[in-house]
């Protein structure tokens, strides 16, 4: 079976448009098993309670950040090894280096195409 048939894989982003993006790119790339949350508090829940392998999150999100989101997930056991791609239309050094510092596996910077999002997918999964 392969990976597109059995990765699950979760969209953070408060925001429609991008998070539509996102999903819609996904699905051409061939992801079957893709949801998606608009806040980091219920997308932590949901990895620690429904295992997901991969979280793609935004940066910029109230409440809990696509940052915080990383390193709770990093701090719990059953969640440290979930790959994480952070997407962010504003990426700086200082994001990136705290991201990483984090145990970030890969970003995204806005705008992005499919084929963008999918080569950042595969650097965290392998050829899809």
């Amino acid at each position: 079976m392969s990976l597109r048939n059995t990765l699950k894989i979760l969209v953070v982003d408060d925001t429609s448009v991008s998070r539509g993006l996102l999903c819609n790119s996904l699905e051409d790339i061939g992801m079957r098993n893709v949801d998606f949350c608009v806040s980091g508090d219920v997308a932590f829940q949901r990895v620690s309670r429904e295992g997901f392998h991969i979280v793609i999150s935004d940066h910029h999100m109230p409440g809990m950040t696509g940052l915080d989101l990383l390193g709770n997930l990093r701090m719990q056991k059953s969640t440290a090894n979930v790959g994480f791609i952070l997407v962010s239309g504003s990426m700086n050094q200082e994001i990136l280096g705290r991201a990483q510092k984090l145990g970030l596996n890969n970003f995204l910077s806005k705008p992005f195409d499919t084929m963008k999002l999918k080569r950042c997918l595969e650097t965290v999964t392998g050829p899809l």
